[in-house]
């Protein structure tokens, strides 16, 4: 491990600063949503690909990206991960075109699995292990969770003052800044003792089949079920995944290691997060489109709109983290899917008629307390049960559970609600809302479905140590 003279804190402010703007960027589109989709004229379908084009390279990548710090070093991915991801919001932000915009969203998912992995490596060679480094990751959670809540706000306000494409714009100077310290301060690493394999082929059968699989779900409805162009791109889904599996099996240094899923509390922790984000990820794209096009709200109230669902999380993880050791980490999960089921159900009670207050808002608190619920638990599950070195790729499936999970989702909830929406007829605003109502109720299913999962295939066995750790009172350092 090197060292530099440099202020460790002053080191955690510029990595936090890079990864603000990460997660600033997850959350900063969905309120402009409708903007872009008015102003490029897009399709529905084309819309959802906005959010999936960054999610799923993001997720893809994300592996790759933590094996490259290793090799290469931490500092120079992270370096490179921020001219990647900047000069992609500049492209992002000069987009006058559909495919122009969805590349560019692409390419700064690529930038940020580039970024993400490296700054908690950073973190993780800059500061000692124990009290000291348990406050710099406390830092970078709050940040995560701050990032969120900013992106919706100054998301709306940068498009209802100015325009959509100043939500990408601000990452310009915030990315240039960030490069120009960080080349100087922050200090380089690197695991001298780990395989010289990238695995770049894993990575980009993963991402491709997800991508192929995404695109034959999302154009399905227009081609056809049976067209030639839908079961062309299934097949490639299949053929990419199923090559993604062999390379895993045979490759020396593999991306992710498939062994690790013999861990009953990883395999299970991981099943149930990337269902419980299939079903989630609707509550913000559709809750976005009824807010602005159904309710009349402009972007910046959209955002404002959007607040209570981070508090809601931010309350229910830190009660959650208190009941764990009481009650135990598979009963307060059970208990969040619950509540987040129930929330994605009063959304399919959402009126055209509807008020914030009345119709929304209930719902957005139920769902942000039982998700609350459920990420602490769950986390804390997946990186249970392991070895040390399988710590980080423990963290990097669970995050890419995530990322795939939602964009999954997202893709067959997007294209359920299209089709409900055409069948509908009638007024516009009755036929929006017939499909936001199908994408809501079949989330709520897809959430419950993760419970079961999760009742199915865990037992308290598989979590008595991280359970008994609780009840000591000893530190568990969740991932946000």
């Amino acid at each position: 491990m090197r060292r530099t003279a440099t202020n460790p804190w002053v080191v955690l402010v510029l990595i936090c600063l890079a990864q603000f703007m990460v997660v600033l960027d997850a959350t900063i589109v969905n309120v402009a949503l409708p903007s872009i989709q008015d102003d490029l004229r897009l399709s529905d379908g084309g819309l959802q690909w906005i959010v999936n084009a960054y999610t799923l390279v993001f997720g893809g990548f994300l592996l790759l990206g933590g094996r490259l710090g290793d090799l290469l070093g931490r500092k120079r991915l992270f370096l490179i991960g921020l001219v990647v991801f900047t000069g992609a919001s500049l492209l992002d932000g000069l987009a006058g075109s559909e495919s122009m915009l969805i590349g560019a969203r692409a390419l700064q998912g690529l930038g940020a699995a580039l970024i993400s992995p490296a700054a908690l490596s950073i973190i993780s060679t800059t500061f000692e292990e124990g009290v000291e480094r348990a406050r710099a990751l406390a830092v970078w959670a709050a940040i995560a969770i701050g990032g969120s809540a900013v992106g919706l706000i100054l998301g709306g306000a940068l498009t209802q003052y100015f325009s959509w494409p100043w939500i990408f714009f601000v990452n310009v100077p915030v990315g240039i800044a960030a490069f120009a310290l960080s080349l100087r301060l922050v200090p380089e690493s690197r695991d001298s003792n780990a395989h010289r394999s990238y695995d770049l082929a894993g990575a980009a059968t993963v991402t491709g089949g997800l991508m192929a699989l995404v695109y034959a779900l999302v154009g399905a409805q227009s081609a056809g079920w049976t067209s030639a162009r839908t079961v062309g791109f299934f097949t490639a889904a299949v053929v990419l995944l199923a090559a993604f599996v062999a390379i895993e099996a045979r490759a020396t240094a593999p991306l992710v290691r498939l062994s690790i899923f013999r861990v009953r509390s990883l395999l299970t922790a991981n099943a149930a997060m990337f269902l419980a984000m299939s079903g989630m990820f609707a509550m913000f794209f559709f809750n976005t489109l009824y807010i602005q096009q159904v309710l009349g709200y402009g972007p910046l109230e959209a955002g404002l709109a959007f607040l209570p669902f981070t508090a809601g999380i931010m309350i229910s993880a830190s009660v959650a983290s208190q009941l764990a050791p009481r009650v135990g980490v598979r009963p307060v999960a059970i208990v969040g899917f619950l509540l987040a089921a129930g929330g994605l159900v009063l959304l399919t009670q959402l009126p055209v008629d509807g008020s914030y207050a009345a119709n929304v808002l209930p719902a957005i608190l139920l769902s942000s307390l039982g998700m609350g619920g459920v990420f602490m638990p769950l986390t804390l599950i997946a990186t249970t049960g392991l070895e040390d070195e399988d710590q980080g790729l423990a963290s990097g499936l669970f995050n890419t559970s995530q990322q795939v999970g939602g964009a999954l989702g997202l893709a067959v909830l997007s294209t359920l609600a299209t089709s409900k929406t055409h069948a509908a007829g009638g007024a516009r605003l009755h036929a929006l809302v017939v499909g936001f109502h199908w994408a809501f109720g079949v989330g709520a299913l897809v959430m419950v479905a993760a419970l079961a999962v999760l009742v199915a295939l865990l037992r308290r066995r598989h979590v008595a140590r991280i359970e008994q750790q609780a009840a000591a009172g000893e530190p568990a350092l969740v991932a946000v």
